[in-house]
Parts: structure tokens; C-alpha cells; sequence
């Protein structure tokens, strides 16, 4: 069968535009024993995609031109050769942006549709929200009565680490880029919230801190970082998550170079990728379901119909327009 596809057409050079992405009508091969045909249901968009595009060595393999750009995907089995997984089965796993697909049955996880709805698993109960479990509980390691500061606080993984970090027993303080968004985390029982884009950061972060931080989890760099940094109480721990602040620019930023900072607090600063935990990633899943089911975490999506909208809601995440996961239901 035929099915459209989605391409990277060049690679970006500073802020990514629609002319990177080009759809493509590609034929599928028929099953092999152990593969399903899966139709596709919801698209993951997510920041660390605009690190792929480029060539540049990372933690991961670039995606290359002319080939369908690859992430989580929730979709459902349509025809099976797995004994696994039969049709109608719900799978998540990394595949490609395409209506329909095939894939290996053993390189998806089937995902139950009774616990939650099925596009939590590329939120809440997928990789941000186990980027949040592991970042704030293995690296910051927070204590009941401490200060935690999350920047990014109202994206798909921010929220969650707020939730986790008042499930701690901390005093949690979040940034996020406008009014509605301060709102929301407020909403969701952060003890402040600041709009970076309007309030004096050093102020207002010292304001909401008067105790100095103990734990900050970085989602962007940039000036929020700087300003967070002196107020870094001693041993204080920083779980570096993401640097979507630089993740445009086309020249090395210049900034407050932060060393002194660290060894004078003695700061633990790690810097860490999600699929570090992998094999430790069911007992994520198994513990923030169970919170979720008892009401002590909280979830928000900005969903984006059509497959022609992923480019759309991918370049959206640069200028903020998402509240939590930014996803595209397809089918």
C-alpha cells in the first residue's frame, strides 16, 4: 500500500522553517514474519527533534535528508504477522512521520487503553514525563522542605517535575513565557510562577526564593539559568534537561560563565539524556500511573489535528505556542 510521509528536506540553518519539510507518497513492503502494519494515531513534536536535524555529532544519530523524520508515535496495529500483537492492539515506539507504517512488533511496547488516554504515553507516561522522574528524583534527589526552581516549568516535562517536586514535600517555583501559562502552573500548585519574558528575573526569582535554591531542573539555558545560579544554596543539585534557549543560534552564546558559582556553593551540575534510565524506565511508568490514578499529578496537552499540521506544531515549540505536550492527532 502507498502512504504519505514526511521528509526533512534540508537541513536548517538557525530557527527551522516549513521549506525543511516535504511530504512524499512512499509505497510500504509487504509483512515479514514478526512485523505489523500500523496506522498512525498521534505524533510526538519535541524539542530535542531541532538537535537531529542538524549533522553535527550528538547523543544521537542526525536524521538525513530525504528520509522521513522519525519520533514517538502512538498507533494502532492494522494488520499483524506478530503473534505479540494483534490487530487492534495500541502500540508506542520511534517511527517514522508517516500515515501508515511498518515496523518490527519486537521494537514496540503495547500500551494498556484502560489507565489513561493513549497520547499520556508521549507525555506524562512516555519520555517527558520520565525525563522529569529520573532528572528530579536520581539527580536532584529533592528533600521535604526544600527549594526547587524548574525553568520551562509549563512544558511537557516542567509541569511534571513541579507536580513530583510537591509530591516531595518542596517549595517549587517555576518560569514560563506568558500570564496564561503562570496561571496554569499556579493551577497545578506551584508555590510561584514567574513570566520571564515580563518580570525582572533576578528579582523576581529572589523574591520567590528568599531561602536561596536547592534544586534547579534546567529545560532552556540562557539568562534564566544565570539568574537561578546566584541563588544557589551550598550543595546545591542541578538536573541540566534541555537548552531549547540555544538551540537556534548559529554562533556559540557568550554569557555569565558560571564555575565560580558552582565551586563556591558546591553544586552538583549533571547533565543527563532520558534514555540513560532505560532499563529502569517501567518503574517510571509503573510509579507516575500510580500517581496519576490517585490524582496527585495533573497533565496538559495542545493538540494539533491533521498529519499536514506536524510541521506546524513542530515550529510552534520554538515560539512557545504549546501548554505541556504539543502533539498531532492523525487518526
Amino acid at each position: 500500500m502507498k502512504t504519505q510521509a514526511i521528509v526533512l528536506a534540508s537541513r536548517p540553518q538557525g530557527t527551522p522553517t516549513a521549506e525543511q519539510f516535504r511530504f512524499e507518497t512512499l509505497e510500504l513492503p509487504p509483512l515479514a514474519a514478526g512485523q505489523v502494519l500500523l496506522k498512525t494515531r498521534y505524533v510526538s513534536v519535541d524539542p530535542y527533534m531541532r538537535g537531529r536535524m542538524s549533522a553535527a555529532k550528538s547523543y544521537v544519530a542526525p536524521f538525513e535528508v530525504g528520509q522521513p523524520i522519525a519520533g514517538g508515535v502512538v498507533a494502532e496495529v492494522v494488520e499483524s504477522q506478530s503473534d505479540a500483537l494483534p490487530v487492534g492492539s495500541v502500540v508506542v515506539g520511534n517511527l517514522p512521520w508517516q500515515q501508515h507504517s511498518v515496523a518490527d512488533g519486537k521494537s514496540l511496547n503495547q500500551i494498556p487503553t484502560d489507565k489513561a488516554p493513549v497520547s499520556y504515553f508521549l507525555g506524562l507516561l512516555g519520555m517527558p514525563g520520565l525525563t522529569a522522574y529520573f532528572g528530579l528524583l536520581d539527580i536532584c534527589q529533592p528533600k521535604a522542605g526544600e527549594t526547587v526552581v524548574v525553568s520551562g516549568a509549563a512544558g511537557a516535562v516542567g509541569m511534571v517535575v513541579g507536580q513530583l517536586a510537591k509530591i516531595q514535600g518542596c517549595r517549587v517555583i517555576g518560569t514560563a513565557g506568558s500570564d496564561e501559562k503562570v496561571a496554569y502552573l499556579k493551577e497545578l500548585g506551584f508555590d510561584e510562577a514567574i513570566n520571564y519574558k515580563t518580570a525582572n528575573l533576578a528579582e523576581a526569582l529572589a523574591a520567590a526564593a528568599p531561602n536561596g535554591v536547592d534544586c534547579y531542573f534546567d529545560n532552556v539555558g540562557g539568562p534564566i539559568t544565570d539568574a537561578v545560579y546566584d541563588l544557589l544554596n551550598k550543595h546545591a543539585r542541578i538536573a541540566l534537561c534541555g537548552q531549547i534557549s540555544t538551540y537556534n543560534s548559529t554562533e556559540a552564546p557568550v554569557g555569565p560563565r558560571p564555575e565560580g558559582k558552582l565551586l563556591k556553593t558546591s553544586t552538583k551540575l549533571q547533565g543527563f539524556i532520558v534514555s540513560d534510565y532505560l532499563p529502569q524506565w517501567p518503574e517510571g511508568v509503573a510509579k507516575l500511573t500510580e500517581w496519576y490514578g490517585q490524582g496527585k499529578l495533573k497533565f496538559e496537552e495542545t493538540i494539533t489535528d491533521g498529519f499536514d499540521q506536524i510541521p506546524a506544531a513542530f515550529l510552534g515549540l520554538f515560539q512557545g505556542d504549546n501548554t505541556g505536550k504539543a502533539i498531532v492527532k492523525v487518526a
